[in-house]
């Protein structure tokens, strides 16, 4: 097991990495927004991380959601600045799409290994669960 303070270091490191996803998901989000992103992410990961591998399993898995969710947020924008989109925020509208579903689809899957990983456990937790091995009742001739 780890030491709570390694956990808190990466809770803090996996919470600064959402907040600047969040950050490039959404063009317009303020700092205060970003701090509060910042504070709810380090809030879930330390409570949810028991160890590095769910924090990072967390951290993974809200970077798929951000993902998935920048090609949604960048059409309400093209949506709400003008009525008829150009050429070119169609454009920028269909990279988004195929950007943010290829990243989201990366990001989850990513998220899904290492949750599956959190799951098995370790050769050491093993280890120490199985009895001790006994020697030979053979004596050697």
């Amino acid at each position: 097991m780890h030491p709570f303070w390694i956990l808190l270091v990466n809770s803090l490191a996996g919470s600064l990495v959402v907040a600047i996803g969040a950050w490039l998901a959404w063009d317009r989000l303020s700092p205060v927004g970003g701090g509060i992103v910042f504070a709810v992410a380090a809030g879930l990961l330390a409570w949810r991380g028991k160890t590095i591998t769910t924090i990072w399993a967390w951290v993974t898995l809200l970077l798929g959601i951000e993902s998935f969710l920048w090609p949604i947020l960048t059409m309400q924008q093209l949506r709400a600045s003008t009525a008829q989109p150009s050429d070119e925020q169609m454009g920028m509208l269909l990279s988004a799409a195929l950007t943010g579903i290829l990243s989201a689809a990366f990001w989850l899957a990513f998220s899904y290994g290492l949750f599956k990983r959190s799951a098995t456990p370790t050769v050491e937790s093993v280890a120490d669960t199985l009895p001790p091995a006994r020697a030979s009742s053979r004596k050697k001739r």
